[in-house]
This record gives C-alpha cells, structure tokens and sequence, in this order.
C-alpha cells in the first residue's frame, strides 16, 4: 500500500509536514500529520486524489493545518508577478488584488514586487 501512495508520501516529507504517521492496517493506508498552509493540505488531498481517484478507500488521511489565518506564504521568485502569484494559487491570474491588499505592510504597487519577499496569500 505504501508503495502505492509513495508519492503522497514524498510530497509530505517535501512540505515538511510535521507529526506525521503512517501505519498499514486492515488493507488500508493511514496518515497524519500537520500542514503549516491550507494550500498545502490541499496539495496533499491533491495528490491523494490523484493517485487513488475521487473516493480511495485503501487511505485514510488526518491532515490538520498549523495556521488557518493565510491559505498560503509565498517567498517571491525573480520573474513572478502577482498575477503569475494569484493564478498559482487561485487559478485566475485577476486574484492578484486579493494578494496586493493582504500585503500593502510590504507593498505600495501591485506592479513591484521583489525576489525574496514573504507574501501572505489569503483565504478568500
């Protein structure tokens, strides 16, 4: 069953998801563990989903989330905009004012944003 999910298993150790258990029992695959970002528990659900459709009954997963206040933080790579930003997170590229305002401590344009900057990406 492991070998199966390896790559949600993968993805949690890349995420550094913390207190995170897995044990095989009864057929079936669980998990746990704590996620810093909603958008990362997704990431997992993501994953899981991927690997064992819609509904998988051969895993049970337990993610819990460590802040609920953000659904994500992002540190800006050189070339991105928030567009580039929202669209990554959001799906649509016109999000990009939700990030500007969750940021205005830090930002005074929408248009300048610079490698290296912690942005906060809100729930919305």
């Amino acid at each position: 069953m492991k070998a199966k999910y390896q790559s949600v298993l993968d993805l949690g150790e890349q995420l550094n998801i913390q207190n995170g258990e897995v044990k095989e029992e009864g057929g079936q695959l669980k998990v746990w563990g704590t996620a810093k970002t909603p958008y990362e528990k997704n990431l997992i659900w993501d994953e899981i989903k991927k690997v064992g459709g819609d509904n998988p009954t051969d895993i049970m997963a337990d993610i819990k989330v460590e802040d609920e206040s953000v659904y994500a933080r992002h540190t800006v790579a050189s070339g991105e905009t928030l567009g580039k930003i929202a669209k990554q997170y959001y799906g649509k590229a016109s999000k990009y004012t939700a990030v500007f305002e969750a940021n205005t401590d830090i930002l005074k344009n929408p248009d300048v944003i610079h490698p290296g900057q912690e942005l906060i990406i809100p729930n919305l």
